[in-house]
């Protein structure tokens, strides 16, 4: 199940995750960038079996909070389950963004962005995430001018518009 939020980001119902896609319904999710001590940003390529965006590449971990989780103690419960890391989290920012994908599914989040620091390997979980890689910021810029369709919606959207205000945070 997610939830459902209003343009204020208030809960106001909850609906299974495939049904929220597919009717393209506002809900909450996050997503979580970890850099390590270079300033390089922990990437995950999604697993192939997901649903929707299979095998592009993404933020480090991004989901839904359960309808009794805050979106950071989702974070950190996805972390591990994806990623087998943890780090202390700072909240940056919240946006929302809708996109449509080839299937016939729509994200349309609210998506509440996180920050953290570990210099810890990955122990990816391979049915959540196919690899993983590091990138500096500006890399990742350039990569998705030149291969646009390797990465997802949302984190194109987070590096776009945000790269800026995220950098600052690595000082």
């Amino acid at each position: 199940m997610v939830i459902l939020v209003n343009e204020n980001d208030e809960t106001i119902g909850y609906m299974s995750k495939l049904e929220a896609h597919q009717k393209g319904v506002l809900h909450r999710a996050f997503s979580v960038l970890i850099f390590n001590s270079q300033r390089q940003l922990l990437l995950q390529q999604r697993a192939i079996g997901k649903y929707h965006t299979p095998g592009k590449w993404t933020n480090t971990c991004c989901s839904h909070p359960y309808q009794d989780e805050t979106p950071e103690e989702a974070a950190h419960r996805r972390l591990k389950e994806e990623m087998g890391i943890d780090a202390e989290l700072k909240f940056l920012f919240k946006f929302q963004y809708k996109a449509p994908f080839d299937n016939e599914l729509t994200e349309h989040e609210i998506d509440h962005v996180f920050i953290g620091f570990t210099d810890d390997l990955p122990s990816i979980n391979k049915d959540e995430v196919n690899d993983f890689k590091y990138m500096y910021l500006n890399d990742i810029r350039e990569d998705i001018v030149r291969n646009p369709d390797g990465y997802t919606a949302w984190f194109k959207i987070i590096i776009e518009g945000y790269h800026e205000y995220i950098e600052r945070q690595l000082v």
